[in-house]
C-alpha cells in the first residue's frame, strides 16, 4: 500500500516534469529551465544536489551547466574529459553509475568532495543516439540508490535532452544572426554619381544561413560591390560567410580583375574551407561609373534596368561556385556598359526561388518588377512583388543606380 502511493506520488511528480518542459520550452530561458527541472529532480528522488553537464564535441569535456546543490561547480566553470572521474565514465559507457560511497578514488571534481556528497547516481542525457551529456543527482548521507530511481532519472534525463536541443538551437541562430547583421552593411557609402540600397531577411523556415552583400571603395577607384550566399544554414554558414566576405576584400586589393579575385577565393576556400559551397557575385564599377566588370561564381545573375531598353539578365558568364573543384578551368570576367538612369539589382536565391514552381519564373517575375527609379523605390517594389515578408530561405538584395546626368 505504502509503494503505491509511492508510486503514485512519482507519477504526479513526472507529470508536472513534462509540464514543465512542454509547455515552457518556448516561454522560458533555457538555462532556468534547467534549474526548474532540477529544482524538481531534488524534491522527486528526494536527493540534496542535482546537476547537468553538457558535452563539448570538440573538446571531449563534459562541462558544468547548471547545478542545484553544487552551484560552485558552475561558477568555477568546472568541466572533466569524458573517461575521467564519475560523471566521465557515465559518458563513455553511456550508461547509468551508481557509487554507494563517495571517496577520492572514484570522483575527481573538487566541489562534490567539498560539499560532502556521501552517494551518487547519474545518467547519461541521449539525443537521436549521440550522447549530449550526463545528468547527476547526490545525497549527503548514505543511500542505496534502486532500479526505479535509475528509470526516474532516466526519464529526467530525456527531457533535458529536449531542452539541450532548444538551448543549442536557439544559441547556435542567435549567434549566426548576430553575425551576419553585424557582417551586412548597416549603412551603405554614398558615392558621387550613385545611389545604392540593400535589404536582408533572414528565412523563416530554415533559420538564418550564409547569405550576404558587400560594397567597398578600392585604393585605383573602382567600386567593388558583392551579392554571396554560402550553402547551408546556421551558425557555421554564417561564420564561413564571414571569411569568405573577409578574405574577398582582401583579394580586392590585389587585382581589379574580377575573375582573379575570385579565382584566389576560391582557392582560399578549397583548402581552408573544404566541404563549403559558396555562390558569389562580384561587380567592380569604374571611377566614371560608366562601366561594369562582372565575375559570376555559380550565382544568379543580376537584372540590369536601362533607359530605352527593356529589363534584361545581366549579359555574363557564369563560373562554377566556389569551393566546388573546378581545377584548372580559368574564371571569366564579362566587361558590360552601365548607362546613365541605369539600375542593377543583384541578390541571392530565396528572393526568386518558390517551392512548386520553377527558378527561371521567379527570375522572370523580378526582371519584370524593377522600375527605373531611385534605389528605395526599386528595393521596396521588388520585395511587395516578390512577396517576401515570410520567406522559406534568406533573402539578400541590393540595388545599384547610376544617376541620370
Amino acid at each position: 500500500m505504502v509503494r503505491a502511493e509511492v508510486m503514485r506520488d512519482d507519477e504526479q511528480w513526472l507529470r508536472r516534469i513534462e509540464a514543465v518542459t512542454d509547455a515552457t520550452l518556448s516561454r522560458l530561458d533555457v538555462a532556468d529551465l534547467f534549474d526548474e527541472l532540477l529544482d524538481r529532480v531534488r524534491e522527486l528522488l528526494r536527493v540534496d544536489t542535482a546537476a547537468i553537464l553538457l558535452l563539448d564535441v570538440r573538446a571531449q569535456q563534459l562541462v558544468a551547466t547548471a547545478a542545484r546543490g553544487l552551484e560552485e561547480e558552475v561558477r568555477q566553470g568546472f568541466r572533466v574529459s569524458v573517461g575521467r572521474g564519475f560523471a566521465g565514465q557515465i559518458a563513455l559507457t553511456r550508461q547509468p553509475v551508481i557509487i554507494p560511497t563517495v571517496t577520492s578514488d572514484n570522483v575527481v571534481n573538487p566541489v562534490l568532495l567539498k560539499t560532502g556528497v556521501r552517494s551518487l547516481l547519474g545518467v547519461p542525457i541521449m539525443s537521436r543516439g549521440d550522447l549530449v551529456g550526463v545528468l547527476h543527482v547526490g545525497t549527503l548521507s548514505p543511500r542505496q540508490f534502486t532500479l526505479d530511481d535509475v528509470h526516474l532519472l532516466e526519464l529526467v534525463a530525456d527531457r533535458v535532452s529536449l531542452a539541450g536541443n532548444a538551448r543549442a538551437n536557439t544559441l547556435d541562430q542567435a549567434a549566426a544572426l548576430a553575425l551576419q547583421r553585424s557582417l551586412i552593411p548597416a549603412e551603405l557609402p554614398r558615392l558621387p554619381h550613385l545611389e545604392l540600397a540593400g535589404r536582408y531577411v533572414p528565412g523563416h523556415a530554415s533559420g538564418v544561413g550564409g547569405d550576404w552583400y558587400d560594397v567597398f571603395t578600392l585604393p585605383s577607384g573602382w567600386l567593388g560591390v558583392v551579392v554571396g550566399d554560402v550553402a547551408g544554414h546556421g551558425l557555421q554558414s554564417a561564420v564561413v560567410m564571414g571569411r569568405v566576405r573577409s578574405a574577398l576584400r582582401a583579394y580586392a586589393l590585389v587585382t581589379d580583375d574580377p575573375a582573379e579575385a575570385l579565382t584566389l577565393l576560391d582557392r582560399k576556400v578549397v583548402h581552408f574551407e573544404a566541404g563549403s559551397l559558396t555562390t558569389a557575385l562580384y561587380v567592380m564599377i569604374s571611377p566614371d561609373r560608366a562601366t561594369l566588370r562582372v565575375s559570376v561564381a555559380g550565382h544568379p545573375l543580376p537584372v540590369l534596368a536601362g533607359p530605352g531598353h527593356p529589363n534584361t539578365l545581366l549579359d555574363a558568364h557564369i563560373d562554377p561556385p566556389l569551393g566546388a573543384g573546378r581545377g584548372n578551368r580559368a574564371r571569366r570576367t564579362t566587361t558590360v556598359d552601365f548607362p546613365p538612369g541605369s539600375v542593377l539589382v543583384a541578390y541571392t536565391d530565396g528572393l526568386v526561388e518558390r517551392r512548386g514552381e520553377l527558378f527561371d519564373a521567379g527570375v522572370a517575375r523580378l526582371t519584370a518588377a524593377v522600375p527605373l527609379a531611385p534605389v528605395d523605390i526599386v528595393t521596396a517594389t521588388v520585395m511587395a512583388t516578390l512577396d517576401t515578408e515570410h520567406p522559406a530561405d534568406d533573402i539578400a538584395l541590393l540595388a545599384v543606380r547610376r544617376l541620370p546626368r
